[in-house]
């Protein structure tokens, strides 16, 4: 089977479950950013196991396969009568979510409160690292403006929250281990 089977051609795609939506659809825009974000994790991976011995090499890989299932959570529509036992989908499970509280807690213990604004930046992986941040933001944007539309897991706004929350504390963390200074923002010049 070929890569490509023209059943985009027209703009649109299809949901777990065969319902077609337009490729502009927050739906698609949602589990869209969510692949956008596992492929910038992929980035952080890379770059995580050339640092040896790599901080993050447990940690990257599991939210990788969490971002997946969030991608088919999203992709089969909960409002929808989809057979389960005709379709492989996933949920993603509300234990993720505790999952990642205690992922931030040591990190965090680590490296202390902020007590200012940090601008992205210091090593090539925490720079890496805010840019999934901000993916990870934008993700959940889209998802709490789709939850507006059409049913959502809340489970999924709030583990972007987290995750988001997560990849802040991972870039200040390995600017930590690297013996780089966050970068504070200092405010408007002159």
């Amino acid at each position: 089977m070929r890569i490509y089977t023209k059943t985009g051609d027209t703009g649109e795609t299809s949901l777990i479950g065969g319902e077609r939506r337009m490729k502009d659809h927050l739906r698609i825009e949602a589990y869209g950013t969510v692949d956008e974000l596992n492929s910038v994790l992929g980035v952080c991976r890379v770059l995580d196991q050339q640092d040896l011995p790599g901080i993050f090499e447990a940690l990257l890989p599991a939210l990788q396969d969490d971002l997946f299932v969030i991608g088919s959570d999203l992709a089969a529509p909960q409002a929808s009568e989809i057979d389960a036992d005709r379709i492989n989908y996933m949920r993603i499970a509300p234990e993720r979510i505790a999952w990642l509280e205690s992922a931030i807690d040591p990190l965090e213990d680590l490296v202390g409160p902020f007590k200012y604004f940090v601008l992205p930046g210091g090593t090539m992986l925490a720079a890496q690292l805010h840019i999934a941040r901000t993916v990870a933001r934008r993700a959940e944007r889209i998802v709490v403006a789709l939850a507006r539309e059409e049913t959502v897991s809340d489970t999924v706004i709030v583990y972007l929250n987290r995750l988001s929350d997560l990849l802040f504390i991972m870039a200040r963390a390995h600017n930590h281990h690297r013996g780089v200074a966050d970068i504070p923002w200092k405010g408007k010049a002159g």
